[in-house]
C-alpha cells in the first residue's frame, strides 16, 4: 500500500482456525478499501498458519511465531501497524456488516479513542453492548470499553504506551482506564454497531482472574478508590443474584404447571423476591 492507510485492522490468533476463518470472511468482504490487515499468529499448529498462507494476497502483514501471551501479540500488531487508527478484531470476532468500515470513515478524524457498539453472541441469544456518550471512572467500575468496537489512534499508543504484558486478561481494560482517567485521552462515541463478539473467549471464562487483575491494577494506580471498588463489587454481586432470581421466577410463571395451578386457584400473587 503506497499511502498511509486510514485504518489498521489487527487480528490476534492462536490455534483458532475455525474462528479465524469467520474473522477473515468478515474482513475480506468489506466494501471499504483504505485499510491494511495485519495478522499476528502465535505459532499455531491447528492449520491456522496454512489458512493465513492461503490468503496472503489479502493480508498486508503477518507473522506466525511463539509469543508471550495475547498482549505481547497485540503489541506486535501495534508495532507493525501503519494506519492512523487501529482496530483489534481478534480471532473469532467479526465486523458487523460488510460496509461497517465505510460507515465509520467520516468519524475517524481527531479523537484518541472512537468507540461504537458491540453485538454479543452466545449460543442462540445475542445482546447489544453500547458504549456511553461520555466516559468516567464509574464506567470502568462497572464495565470497560470493548476493543473489537474501538478505534484507537496510533499516536495514542505512541504517547501512552502499549499494553502491559504483565497481565493475562485485563491489560486492555487497564490501558483504557489510564488513558481516559489519568492521561486525559480524547474520546467520542458513535452510534454504529461495529463488531460482533462471540462469548467463548478467555475473559468471559475467567471471571475470578478478571477480578484479581482489576483489583491489582486499581490498588496500584488508584489506591484511594480501592475500598469504594470493593463495596461496589459486593453490591453488584447482590444485584446480579436478585436479577437471576427474578429471571428464574419469570420463567417459572410461564411454566405449564403454574398456569394449571392458577386456573384452579392454587397459585395467586406470589413473588419470592418480596418475602419478609
Amino acid at each position: 500500500m503506497d499511502k498511509t492507510p486510514l485504518i489498521s485492522v489487527i487480528t490476534i490468533n492462536f490455534n483458532e482456525r475455525v474462528g479465524l476463518e469467520r474473522t477473515f470472511e468478515s474482513v475480506f468482504n468489506q466494501t471499504f478499501q483504505d485499510f491494511e490487515y495485519i495478522v499476528i499468529d502465535g505459532g499455531s499448529n491447528d492449520g491456522s498458519k496454512e489458512l493465513i498462507e492461503e490468503n496472503t494476497e489479502k493480508i498486508s502483514y503477518w507473522i506466525s511465531e511463539p509469543d508471550k501471551g495475547i498482549y505481547n501479540a497485540m503489541n506486535k500488531g501495534i508495532s507493525a501497524a501503519k494506519g492512523d487508527y487501529l482496530l483489534f478484531l481478534n480471532s473469532g470476532d467479526i465486523l458487523y456488516k460488510n460496509d461497517v468500515l465505510k460507515s465509520c470513515e467520516t468519524y475517524l478524524c481527531n479523537e484518541d479513542i472512537i468507540s461504537g457498539n458491540l453485538s454479543f453472541v452466545e449460543n442462540e441469544r445475542n445482546w447489544l453492548g453500547k458504549t456511553p456518550e461520555t466516559l468516567s471512572f464509574y464506567r470502568f467500575f462497572t464495565d470497560t470499553l470493548y476493543h473489537p468496537c474501538s478505534f484507537i489512534k496510533k499516536t495514542a499508543f505512541d504517547t501512552f504506551g502499549g499494553y502491559d504484558e504483565e497481565y493475562k486478561i485485563c491489560s486492555d481494560w487497564k490501558w483504557f482506564l489510564l488513558a481516559i482517567c489519568k492521561k486525559k485521552a480524547t474520546y467520542k462515541h458513535i452510534e454504529i454497531t461495529i463488531s460482533a463478539f462471540f462469548v467463548d473467549g478467555i475473559s468471559s471464562q475467567n471471571t475470578d482472574l478478571v477480578k484479581k487483575e482489576r483489583d491489582e491494577i486499581l490498588l496500584k494506580e488508584f489506591p484511594s478508590f480501592i475500598q469504594d471498588y470493593a463495596v461496589f463489587s459486593e453490591f453488584k454481586k447482590k444485584q446480579f443474584a436478585v436479577k437471576d432470581l427474578e429471571n428464574k421466577y419469570n420463567q417459572l410463571l410461564k411454566s405449564r404447571l403454574i398456569k394449571f395451578l392458577k386456573i384452579f386457584g392454587f397459585f395467586k400473587n406470589f413473588n419470592p423476591l418480596y418475602l419478609k
